[in-house]
């Protein structure tokens, strides 16, 4: 049995169009008469009832399809299979998240690698501030979305795939709750509670030490946790510098949201160890610049 002549005869079992089948296969529609000929004499009968408005299967025909189309389905499905695992793309995905934003996006990407690569299973965690790269040097993950900037040795940084515009969080009674927008000269005799062990690269980007006029900003770590953290700026206990994404994630009764004029957004990209990337990882990359907008970019 010729593999080309049954797989015409079940794309024409499904389009009953001679033109839609050739165009579907790339190949000519005489070409697509020729092998269902062919076949028909192989099988010792019609296939196929033609006339000038219609194609459909004889009830030949339609057993033919009824019992080959699983045994053809299943051989594409084992070279799929035997594919993935020649180019790597097999087996578990660790990826990680450091925001409700990034794990959406996360969350978004690895549904379009299931669907690409089915053989590979991906598995996702948080990763909190306080512990930044410690999943990802310790084997615990193979590539994670987070804040940017990262300068470290043993790891890539790979796309930006999400911008959030920064926003001051502050109580509802603080002096600057009522603004439309704030800039940093405003926070300069403010304390300014940040989270502990942030790295400080980090922690210099999203609050900068000094204003743009050169007054200093008061920066206090008092916390390895984000939700004590923005207890305390509900209590007045300061304020902090946060992302656009708070206001839908952490809505707080007392706790407002206003956004700079004077800082750019934050970036999130993707990290991983090393400067080789698995096969699973590029896999991930080259999903989430497809439908990432600012992977895009």
């Amino acid at each position: 049995m010729n593999w080309q002549e049954l797989h015409t005869f079940l794309v024409l079992a499904e389009e009953l169009h001679f033109g839609r089948t050739a165009e579907r296969l790339l190949i000519s529609r005489a070409r697509v008469s020729q092998m269902t000929r062919t076949l028909e004499r192989r099988v010792g009968a019609p296939l196929f009832e033609r006339s000038s408005r219609r194609v459909t299967l004889t009830p030949l025909g339609h057993q033919l399809r009824t019992e080959v189309a699983p045994h053809h389905q299943g051989v594409l499905d084992a070279l799929a299979r035997v594919t993935e695992a020649a180019r790597g793309t097999a087996g578990v995905l660790r990826v990680g998240f450091s925001s409700p934003l990034a794990g959406e996006t996360v969350m978004r990407v690895s549904e379009v690698l299931r669907e690409r690569y089915p053989l590979c299973e991906v598995r996702i965690r948080e990763v909190h501030l306080s512990d930044h790269f410690g999943p990802l040097r310790r084997g615990e993950l193979d590539v994670q979305l987070t804040e940017l900037p990262v300068d470290e040795p043993d790891l890539t940084v790979g796309p930006v795939l999400l911008r959030d515009a920064r926003v001051l969080a502050v109580s509802g009674g603080h002096r600057l709750a009522g603004r439309t927008t704030v800039s940093l000269e405003d926070i300069a005799d403010e304390e300014v509670v940040i989270m502990e062990e942030m790295p400080a690269l980090f922690r210099d980007a999203l609050v900068p030490a000094r204003t743009p006029s050169g007054r200093p900003i008061r920066r206090s770590a008092v916390t390895r946790y984000w939700q004590e953290l923005l207890a305390l700026v509900a209590a007045g206990e300061g304020v902090t510098i946060a992302v656009a994404q708070g206001a839908v994630y952490y809505p707080r009764p007392n706790l407002v949201y206003v956004p700079f004029d004077d800082l750019g957004p934050l970036e999130y990209g993707l990290l991983w160890r090393g400067t080789e990337a698995s096969a699973k990882v590029c896999a991930f990359v080259e999903v989430a610049r497809e439908i990432c907008p600012a992977g895009r970019g």
